[in-house]
């Protein structure tokens, strides 16, 4: 009967295959992830609304309120692809429970922040904290889910990228609302502590921990289970006994690709701070060192795993889902950019009813997200397609709202565009993402899912910088044009969404049908790798 009873357990542990209560617990597993995600994804864009606040506060300069930004998305950037294979290597819950626990003191410390230093400090722990924690979401779905439910839970990760994108700037203004334009931007950060306190303790009852190497067992026979970590791991499958023992951490790979980031995108980051064109400079010695990377990764595979195995980008949905994703995120995240400056100084709008103006979106994208989560799987690359069609579409149908109506009711006029296009736009962010890692093994999840996001922060940095340029160009200056300012940068953003949409066209009419398939065939390495729960942390 024992062996029956074990059996069965190990039956209830493989993925599709769950008993009723195993398949309830990955999504309440799924529920912390994206809860966590949430949190790190919504600080990105809730300080925009802040920073009037945190000036009064503090007395911050202007080049502090810049890198009270651009420090979080520069430590946010440099942390996801090391601490995405670490996860890989060494156990993602163990990472995902350090990033919840160092965000969570790092949001503590910026509500208490005397000075800008402080402050900046605080921001910098804390976009480190965020990039050690996101990429262990998505390995985690692509180590508990397989064929359509992956599609629904990366659709429920697409709804989550883009609510809390969008929702920031109301939140925010929310909360400076209730606790007035002096402290307000306090609470900003606080609202995380009972978030993190509350996560913490369920993160470590509900995610599953590391493997025991094949055929490892407790000392009862069975083998390793409950949800604590276990010596070993099926995550180092795939690099068998290259490497030794050292756990193919790849050191001098982290060091030249985090040099290679930060360098990318500092210009991008400081484009407004940083006056003259020597900050460009920096892009092709960015070049340079991630070309060295690339180099160094090639060498290092022949007697170790590297931090990030490049033959994903031979494998068609990978590299062009990737370079999309690098496309739209530079279109997507500079609209709310755009429209945050118009409407609270074009506009003189407060930010609680700028964070309102900009919620259709947020309501559009987290609605379509959860559905082509759905769907994805049967339809495949069209669906990204059409969801870019409708993001232009709205973009466009958006610059004429502002061309035919200037004033304060702009909020009302440009509504029902950008909730068009917030539906594309959650047809776009989720089904992208599955389609992108639905060739990954699970023990490269971490690390290809840490690339994709460095992608999109990548193009988030370059799209701000670009679109803002667009839009300071008529709204800077002594006598700003605000409106025009608006309709340039929307039109800006609108360009950068229509080259994302060339490059699904060209994948969708040049290629082989790209729609995953359920089951293992979504992870074409065989072994371990193949099955959600094998292939790195035990589920």
């Amino acid at each position: 009967m024992d062996s029956q009873r074990t059996s069965r357990a190990g039956q209830d542990r493989r993925g599709p295959h769950a008993g009723r209560g195993e398949n309830r617990g990955r999504w309440r597993a799924l529920a912390v992830c994206l809860t966590a995600g949430f949190m790190t994804l919504l600080d990105v864009s809730i300080v925009n609304v802040a920073l009037p606040s945190i000036r009064t506060g503090i007395g911050a300069s202007q080049s502090g309120l810049q890198w009270v930004l651009s420090g979080y998305a520069l430590a946010f950037g440099l942390a996801l692809v090391p601490a995405g294979r670490l996860g890989d290597v060494r156990g993602r819950r163990t990472m995902f429970m350090a990033g919840l626990a160092l965000f969570t003191l790092a949001s503590a410390l910026a509500g208490a922040a005397q000075n800008e230093g402080w402050l900046i400090g605080a921001r910098l722990l804390q976009g480190a904290a965020g990039g050690v924690l996101v990429p262990q979401v998505s390995g985690f779905i692509q180590q508990m889910f397989q064929g359509a439910e992956r599609g629904r839970a990366f659709g429920l990760l697409g709804a989550t990228i883009g609510v809390s994108t969008a929702v920031g700037p109301l939140l925010g203004g929310l909360l400076i609302q209730l606790f007035g334009s002096r402290e307000g931007w306090r609470w900003v950060f606080y609202v995380n502590l009972p978030i993190g306190a509350v996560l913490l303790p369920l993160a470590y009852r509900l995610l599953p921990g590391r493997a025991r190497p094949e055929g490892a067992q407790d000392r009862d026979g069975t083998d390793a289970g409950g949800g604590r970590d276990a010596a070993g791991g099926a995550a180092r499958g795939r690099g068998g006994g290259r490497g030794g023992g050292r756990g193919d951490l790849d050191p001098f790979g982290v060091l030249l690709l985090g040099a290679g980031t930060v360098i990318l995108l500092l210009p991008f980051v400081e484009e407004r701070q940083w006056a003259g064109a020597g900050k460009w400079l920096l892009v092709p010695l960015a070049v340079l060192v991630l070309g060295a990377f690339v180099a160094w990764e090639r060498r290092y595979r022949r007697h170790g795993e590297p931090l990030v195995d490049l033959g994903l980008f031979r494998r068609r949905s990978y590299g062009l889902g990737t370079l999309l994703s690098l496309l739209y995120f530079a279109g997507f995240t500079s609209i709310f950019f755009v429209l945050t400056l118009f409407l609270q100084n074009g506009m003189r709008y407060s930010a609680l009813e700028a964070g309102l103006s900009i919620m259709p979106f947020a309501l559009g994208s987290g609605a379509a997200a959860a559905v082509g989560g759905r769907v994805v799987t049967r339809v495949g690359r069209p669906l990204v397609a059409a969801g870019l069609g409708m993001v232009v579409v709205g973009l466009l149908g958006a610059a004429l709202a502002v061309e035919l109506d200037d004033t304060r009711s702009v909020g009302f006029a440009t509504a029902l565009p950008l909730l068009f296009a917030g539906i594309g736009s959650g047809l776009v962010i989720s089904p992208n993402q599955t389609l992108t890692l639905s060739e990954v093994p699970v023990d490269r999840a971490g690390s290809a899912g840490g690339v994709l996001q460095t992608a999109q922060r990548i193009g988030s940095a370059a799209g701000i910088a670009a679109v803002g340029s667009v839009f300071f160009a008529r709204a800077g200056g002594a006598r700003p044009d605000w409106s025009a300012g608006l309709r340039h940068g929307l039109l800006a953003s609108t360009g950068l969404a229509a080259v994302a949409l060339l490059v699904a066209l060209f994948d969708v009419f040049s290629g082989p049908a790209n729609t995953p398939e359920p089951g293992p065939a979504n992870t074409p390495d065989s072994g371990p790798a193949n099955t959600p729960n094998r292939g790195g942390d035990r589920a």
